[in-house]
């Protein structure tokens, strides 16, 4: 019983200690039209130095073998695309402070669409790089992405 007890309050505990941090995928929503969305997306990353160099259409992609699995979107998304995008000036950045951490170049998000609700999903840099030489760089690089994804959806 005490054994319970503890445990209990130890899942509470860390549980308040997770919700003042960030998480390590940035979401955000806006009730809109995914396409004209993803678009000014788009527009905003370009317009801070954030070039997309490719466009997955994940959904269209996992689609065309949809008829033959059982367990096919369960959620029902209607839409899932990403933008993949790098930043030359950071990369080079990244690349003096801890040439391994280029890993998280080029960067990328998904965008999910259900029900008129478009989703923007973006690992965090930031989260990725925590308590290394890199942090500093990687937070500029998070919060211009972040910038931009508010910017987009306004």
């Amino acid at each position: 019983m005490l054994r319970k007890l503890i445990l209990s309050l130890m899942l509470l505990a860390a549980s308040f200690v997770n919700a003042s941090e960030p998480q390590a995928i940035f979401t955000a929503e806006k009730k809109a039209d995914f396409e004209v969305t993803y678009q000014s997306v788009y527009k905003a990353l370009e317009d801070n130095k954030f070039f997309v160099v490719f466009e997955p259409d994940i959904g269209a992609s996992v689609g065309r073998f949809g008829k033959n699995w059982d367990n096919y979107n369960q959620n029902k998304l209607e839409r899932i695309k990403s933008m993949v995008f790098c930043n030359g000036w950071y990369a080079n950045k990244m690349a003096n402070v801890d040439p391994k951490f280029l890993a998280l170049c080029p960067l990328r998000l998904t965008m999910t669409h259900k029900q008129g609700v478009t989703s923007v999903l973006f690992v965090r840099p930031d989260f990725v790089v925590k308590g290394t030489k890199a942090e500093s760089v990687a937070k500029e690089i998070t919060d211009g992405v972040i910038e931009a994804i508010h910017q987009g959806l306004k």
